[in-house]
């Protein structure tokens, strides 16, 4: 009896107040009367229950149902998605000033105002300090002068991949772990002058590298605290926690390294690490930045690698071609990045596997002020989202675009430099990838090592037509199941 009283106490004071934001909610969708259309959201939940676990994809769905600038409700959190050019052209270009903000999740350490200005991603808007640590990434790593200067130090750790891989030769290897380390390990020495992680992953590499992983996937977690504002200092699923906890332990990876290079009197190489110190960073701005650089840097070109070989082994009259032209191009075995411009082909796969696996579905903004999109209001404050995913397989941009096919790049001056709204796989204005003329060297001369000094095949008993292509969602999209493929080197 005394449980059925407290149940019926309990009931009592909550019915109300559940009736209460069911009004409210209702209210808040309804008052909106100049947004993009969208799906009718149900009350309190709004369209969360729609989703899924790929929301990349039934936001592209939805774009073809109601049109390319949509409206969608997670709670009573409004979002409004693009998914065509013509929405890109409008959120990337002409409101780049006004959307380039960003809504910043509560499980992410910069929704502390004293941390947020310390990130070149995460930045909730454009600040002075954002635009330092962007004037440092495109002078210091990123300018013409430094990617040349860079091409040595990747050509080797893409040397000591394959050197490896020699080793590995009849044996099932899991591709997209090889080359995160490889990516991992070409980071750090830039960084650092150090490799973080042994292709073998004995150490602290393993540690390196999980926790990587760990931040991602918990940055990709849905979190009741950005859809319900109330519950913001709860953590009621222990996200922030857990990536508080990850993110201290990638800091103890290379935290001595900073303390001993600000008591070492005499360097003979000049890293990035000294070029930070040299602008008086302290420990704690070092540690944010190149944790931004880290983490955004190394999935993306990875889960890039890992869905052009896929497509490769599954499309053999493209590999095909693609080790013609190796052959053609290519006369002695190890491959230079000076050689890369000669591989139109190859270019061109990396290209498709650009616009068919964007390596970031969805890219948020936010609106600093009210505006006009498309002829509809946004609302000061709205998350605007680019599905970038969407983008590069929009029927009224492309022809077959759920077909990999590299010719389609041939002869043609499509590029994903920020200029072409119809494939924008690294964005475009403000918040474009800081990183994008290092990963566009980078992946095709690891594509591109390979194919040149490996024959591929997949496990007995597997074909190549029925490869696993279906993806994960996350802050990266990767493939769901693990690529495993086996090396053969090539004589």
């Amino acid at each position: 009896m005394d449980q059925v009283q407290t149940f019926l106490f309990f009931a009592a004071l909550l019915l109300p107040l559940f009736f209460l934001i069911i009004k409210l909610t209702k209210s808040q969708f309804q008052q909106h009367t100049l947004l993009p259309p969208g799906p009718k959201p149900w009350p309190i939940i709004g369209n969360i229950h729609q989703l899924g676990k790929k929301p990349h994809a039934y936001l592209a769905h939805l774009a073809q149902l109601h049109g390319p600038l949509i409206s969608v409700w997670f709670g009573p959190q409004l979002i409004v998605m693009g998914s065509s050019s013509a929405a890109a052209i409008e959120i990337l270009k002409t409101y780049d000033r006004t959307l380039s903000a960003r809504l910043v999740p509560y499980a992410l350490h910069t929704k502390q105002p004293e941390l947020n200005k310390l990130s070149v991603v995460w930045a909730s808007e454009c600040t002075d300090e954002w635009r330092n640590l962007r004037t440092i990434c495109r002078t210091e790593l990123f300018t013409g002068k430094a990617i040349e200067s860079q091409a040595t130090l990747r050509e080797n750790k893409v040397k000591e991949l394959m050197e490896f891989l020699r080793t590995k030769e009849g044996n099932t290897v899991k591709v997209g772990e090889v080359v995160f380390i490889t990516i991992v390990n070409t980071l750090s020495t830039l960084f650092f002058s150090k490799d973080f992680i042994s292709l073998e992953d004995d150490g602290i590499g393993g540690d390196v590298k999980e926790n990587i992983r760990r931040i991602s996937e918990i940055g990709s977690t849905p979190n009741l605290a950005d859809y319900y504002s109330i519950l913001g200092g709860l953590d009621l699923q222990g996200l922030n926690k857990n990536l508080t906890e990850c993110v201290r332990r990638l800091f103890a990876s290379w935290e001595l390294l900073i303390k001993e290079r600000r008591e070492s009197k005499r360097r003979t190489t000049r890293d990035f690490l000294d070029v930070l110190l040299s602008n008086g960073f302290n420990d704690e701005q070092i540690n944010y930045f190149i944790f931004d650089l880290f983490v955004a840097g190394t999935d993306t070109s990875t889960s890039t690698i890992e869905w052009a070989v896929a497509e490769l082994i599954k499309n053999q009259e493209i590999m095909d071609k693609v080790s013609e032209e190796l052959a053609n191009e290519i006369k002695g075995n190890i491959l230079q990045e000076s050689e890369l411009p000669r591989l139109h082909y190859l270019n061109a796969c990396v290209k498709e596997t650009l616009r068919l696996h964007c390596p970031i579905p969805i890219a948020p903004h936010r609106a600093m002020e009210k505006c006009s999109l498309m002829g509809y209001t946004i609302p000061k404050g709205t998350p605007v989202w680019m599905n970038l995913w969407a983008i590069g397989r929009d029927p009224t941009s492309w022809k077959d675009p759920l077909t990999f096919n590299p010719r389609r790049f041939l002869n043609s001056d499509l590029d994903f430099k920020g200029n072409d709204f119809e494939f924008v796989p690294f964005g475009s204005g403000r918040r474009m990838c800081p990183g994008l003329s290092f990963a566009t060297k980078l992946i095709p001369l690891v594509i591109a090592s390979l194919i040149h000094q490996f024959d591929w095949s997949l496990p007995i008993d597997m074909c190549p037509t029925k490869l696993d292509m279906n993806e994960k969602f996350g802050i990266t999209l990767q493939k769901e199941q693990p690529l495993l493929l086996i090396p053969k080197a090539r004589k």
